[in-house]
């Protein structure tokens, strides 16, 4: 059965055909920032393929049953039950073996084709076969993804999922629902799961904490938590920000039922915010929080830093559309950033008269990255003198080492800017200037670099080519935004959109 074509409440004054490509971005972009399961690629499980064992010995057979178990939970469910009819020595394993269960590889191509779109015919076969394996796998759960299913058809399948997830110590859920009725509500069940380490929620309608919730509830374990396209309330963050005291992430997409964000968690590292509708965000105390990642604003926001003394990587903010401000009295500057990510119109002189303000915010920047968006004003005035005028942003480059700017398409004023860091910056080691798609051939705006003179003699130049389509705001790789393993997750800003229609 198809399903209508619905938007979220971002699309809802939106035409028809505007609702459902804008509803199907907001599908492609939740399964983009899904964590990639510990679980191999489909294969053939024949052995015609395999070199020649002699007097056909099964070696791995022998192997120990935790191996064999760890080997079972890596393959797509389909896989991983037929193994039972290898020998009998494995038909016990599927049952043993942590359950790993990803629906999407119950479907015959293994979800190859992309996530399942509006207008896309529903799999019920899917959801029944969901229902089977969680019913007879006695667990535990280490890995289960629920994509395909469209629960507000299913009301009894969801109370009874939650139900055996939690008392099979599911640790790692990611839930998201078809999204027709948008806001669907989630059950409160999803509180009893307290062995979660990992959770994310795609359209839904999060259950209301606001006395509904009983105050024991929580989620000792939990890690990561993301919330993409879920209706949400103010409390609700606070309750689960309170009632997870390991958690390290947090993701929020789509549109809030809250105008400002608060912020204050003993135990988070890293903030991401793919697009943001908030009025405010405000970080109130969050004493091990390393990165605050945004990726576009829909409307101007303000950012209020309080107590973050750990604070090294922050951006996408944009001049004209963001205002930044400290409220610690003994340090109205943040010290620990490193690596900072700005978002400029430089046929804009509001624009580019904002960017001293921001940056001489972070005393000991090390990485920049400035974002040449495309404007509708006709030129900029300011000049290179009023860069020569400014005392506090010259701080801010003794320290800078790695510039990255991106979208260049040769005017005076991204001319003049350039000019300003590569005269300025004297530990300077990297400047990569990406040319915008409709300039890389024009041969005059790559030699208006080659008048840059620089104070570092250390410095590597180099002028490439931006990836991909025009853009008009960075499209960063969300995942490696949350990769703290990852030294600077903003220096790859621009993804190749996968396909996501069916």
């Amino acid at each position: 059965m198809d399903e209508p074509c619905v938007g979220t409440s971002m699309t809802e004054f939106a035409r028809p055909d505007d609702v459902k490509s804008m509803t199907n971005f907001e599908i492609g972009r939740t399964c983009q920032c899904i964590p990639d399961p510990l679980i191999s690629i489909p294969g053939p499980l024949s052995l015609s393929s395999a070199p020649w064992i002699p007097h056909g010995a099964d070696r791995i057979s022998c192997l120990p049953d935790a191996i064999l178990r760890n080997i079972v939970a890596r393959l797509p469910p389909k896989d991983a039950a037929r193994t039972a009819v290898l020998a009998s020595r494995w038909r016990p394993l599927w049952r043993s073996a942590p359950l790993v269960l990803i629906d999407t590889h119950l479907l015959p191509d293994y979800g190859a084709r992309g996530p399942l779109i509006v207008g896309a015919r529903y799999p019920r076969a899917v959801t029944d076969a969901v229902s089977r394996i969680l019913a007879t796998h006695p667990g535990p759960f280490r890995c289960v993804h629920l994509t395909c299913s469209v629960m507000d058809e299913h009301q009894d399948e969801l109370e009874s999922w939650l139900d055996i997830l939690a008392a099979k110590g599911v640790q790692e859920l990611v839930f998201v629902n078809r999204p027709w009725p948008i806001d669907l509500d989630l059950p409160a069940t999803i509180f009893r799961c307290t062995s979660l380490v990992r959770l994310y929620l795609g359209f839904w309608r999060f259950p209301n904490t606001d006395g509904a919730i009983p105050r024991p509830a929580a989620f000792p374990n939990l890690r990561e938590l993301f919330l993409s396209c879920t209706t949400v309330n103010e409390w609700d963050i606070a309750f689960m920000l309170e009632k997870s005291p390991v958690l390290e992430l947090l993701m929020i997409s789509g549109r809030p039922a809250f105008s400002t964000l608060h912020l204050a968690s003993d135990s988070l590292r890293c903030v991401l915010i793919p697009v943001t509708f908030f009025d405010e965000i405000v970080v109130v105390n969050c004493p091990r929080l390393e990165r605050l990642c945004q990726c576009a604003f829909v409307i101007p926001t303000k950012l209020t830093i309080g107590h973050a003394p750990k604070l090294c990587i922050l951006g996408y903010l944009k001049a004209g559309r963001n205002t930044i401000s400290v409220t610690e009295d003994e340090c109205p500057t943040l010290p620990n950033v490193k690596i900072f990510s700005i978002g400029v119109e430089f046929q804009d002189d509001q624009d580019v008269e904002m960017i001293p303000s921001f940056i001489s915010i972070f005393p000991n920047l090390e990485t920049l990255h400035v974002h040449s968006a495309e404007g509708h004003q006709i030129g900029a005035s300011v000049n290179s003198k009023f860069w020569q005028e400014g005392d506090p942003i010259k701080c801010s480059l003794q320290t800078l080492r790695n510039v990255f700017f991106y979208e260049f398409r040769g005017s005076r004023s991204e001319i003049d800017f350039l000019k300003f860091i590569a005269e300025g910056a004297g530990m300077l080691e990297k400047l990569v200037v990406r040319v915008a798609g409709e300039c890389s051939s024009s041969l005059s705006v790559a030699t208006s670099l080659n008048f840059l003179r620089f104070r570092s003699t250390v410095c590597r130049c180099e002028v490439l080519p931006c990836p991909g389509l025009r853009v008009r705001t960075p499209r960063y790789k969300y995942k490696a935004s949350y990769d703290l393993s990852l030294k600077d997750p903003l220096e790859m800003p621009y993804v190749v959109v996968p396909q996501m229609f069916r």
